[in-house]
């Protein structure tokens, strides 16, 4: 079938009969599919339909909430909890665990999730998207408990992301590479327009927020100072800068054109550990991002591979073109 034609829930199911499985998986990714429609249009209708502004309340993290933050943590739980696939489900809105009601078949998988990755862009009509992780329940236990969840980003099943921009897009791995599915509004059904998606090897951008330059460690700053100084510098390349603040919108800059993001360590946030969360941000978007050929780590160590110690736990991130972040990785190493 063209790839023009292919919905994803035709690849889904394409992809359980060549890899195996159950089909609970499958029938989860269309709860989370539908979630995301639900989330899209809420989006694109804006101040039109009230969803605009902040609330009176902070999510776990301490951050004013935005209404269509809430809306869409709500519709996340509302589409997958009754299907009978999930034992439990966390997200960063949340400050526990959210076990599946009683009244609800239970299922195999566990799933995280940031329900409108930036947010903060809402109010001037910036992108954001969704992000989510799939990871295997307990066997042989009754009750989850948040120490279910705490399993490194190697063990995920599925990551993926929706980018609400001037198209919808969902791009999804299951370990055997990422793809990407734009939604035809006219139809409401993700269509696959980009198979096989890889991170461009050569790059000429990277990301960063400019602000903090000043609380840097020497490895950031200095892989910084290179870019900035162009041809005449010790790259002998001119470099561009992008920062969105929307990490969604970042990582799909990446995966279509080659780049970094960076969202290091700095004196300012090391008490926390970083900025960006461990299961809801920095996991579902290493599986994707090596997934498509590159790279991501915190600076000293392969962010897939820890052991998360929280379900809110943060951690500094820097992922993009395999080559890039290899190098910053070696300033690390020799700083």
């Amino acid at each position: 079938m063209p790839h023009s034609q292919m919905t994803i829930t035709h690849f889904i199911i394409e992809q359980q009969r060549r890899f195996g499985g159950s089909g609970n998986l499958s029938m989860l990714l269309n709860d989370v599919v539908t979630a995301c429609k639900m989330i899209s249009n809420q989006v694109n209708h804006g101040a039109l339909v009230g969803a605009l502004g902040s609330l009176d309340s902070e999510n776990v993290q301490g951050e004013t909430q935005k209404k269509l933050d809430v809306l869409s943590n709500e519709y996340f739980i509302d589409h997958t909890q009754y299907g009978g696939h999930l034992m439990a489900m966390a997200s960063e809105e949340m400050d526990d665990i959210y076990p599946i009601p009683e009244e609800f078949p239970k299922g195999h998988y566990l799933l995280t999730f940031d329900p409108l990755d930036g947010s903060s862009n809402i109010d001037v009509n910036v992108s954001v998207g969704t992000i989510f992780s799939i990871l295997r329940a307990p066997t042989g236990k009754i009750g989850v408990t948040k120490e279910d969840f705490l399993q490194p980003g190697t063990e995920q099943v599925c990551a993926g992301y929706a980018l609400y921009g001037p198209s919808t897009m969902l791009v999804l791995t299951t370990g055997q590479g990422v793809f990407g599915f734009t939604l035809d509004q006219n139809v409401g059904e993700f269509l696959l327009t980009h198979p096989s998606m890889r991170i461009p090897e050569e790059t000429s951008e990277f990301a960063i927020n400019m602000s903090r330059s000043r609380f840097w460690e020497p490895p950031v700053r200095r892989y910084v100072e290179e870019c900035v100084a162009g041809k005449e510098g010790p790259r002998a390349s001119d470099f561009n800068m992008r920062w969105i603040a929307s990490m969604v919108a970042e990582v799909h800059r990446i995966l279509t054109r080659g780049g970094v993001f960076m969202y290091p360590i700095d004196d300012k946030i090391r008490d926390s550990g970083g900025k960006l969360r461990l299961l809801y941000e920095a996991n579902p978007m290493s599986f994707i991002v090596e997934q498509a050929g590159g790279m991501s780590i915190t600076g000293r160590e392969r962010i897939m591979e820890m052991k998360p110690r929280s379900l809110h736990q943060r951690v500094p991130v820097i992922l993009g073109s395999r080559t890039e972040v290899q190098r910053i990785a070696d300033y690390h190493t020799e700083s």
